[in-house]
């Protein structure tokens, strides 16, 4: 068990910070998360599941935690800080992510940062892989829009 949290307790908090969108709550659906899957009794059929599995935990995790009554009588949010990356010249590339859609945000990452393939990552979020290629088309274009509008501002 501590081998697998050593291997993705990165990932599964990056995915929590994506959609709970501040620290303590993220950290505490990592948590969640990694409760989990020591309470899981199935056997994953290789590291392939076992990411997948992780993936579409933290993420019904998170959506769990953003419908709790407590959340919507919460105010405000903390904004996204403390995040790092494997790569640090992804961290101005992560901010314009973070300003898309939820849809955009977890195509782009589960494409980009994980590796999947659409048909893969369709299978994760349970969607048609069609669905998958044209969110991936239209996160590209949206963060295409907000590059050149930030250039076009600069010059």
């Amino acid at each position: 068990m501590a081998a697998l949290y050593r291997r993705y307790v990165t990932m599964v908090y990056q995915i929590c910070l994506m959609l709970m969108k501040n620290v303590p709550d993220a950290e505490d659906a990592t948590q969640t998360v990694f409760r989990k899957a020591m309470e899981h009794e199935g056997l994953f059929r290789d590291p392939e599941h076992e990411k997948a599995w992780l993936i579409v935990t933290a993420r019904n995790e998170c959506k769990n935690q953003l419908k709790h009554w407590w959340r919507t009588k919460r105010a405000g949010e903390e904004i996204l800080q403390n995040l790092t990356w494997e790569q640090p010249s992804d961290g101005e590339l992560w901010d314009l992510i973070l300003t898309l859609p939820e849809k955009y945000r977890m195509v782009l990452y589960l494409h980009y940062y994980q590796g999947y393939t659409a048909l893969e990552t369709a299978e994760i979020l349970g969607k048609n892989p069609s669905t998958i290629r044209t969110w991936l088309v239209q996160a590209r274009w949206k963060l295409k829009e907000i590059l050149e509008v930030e250039e076009y501002g600069r010059g």
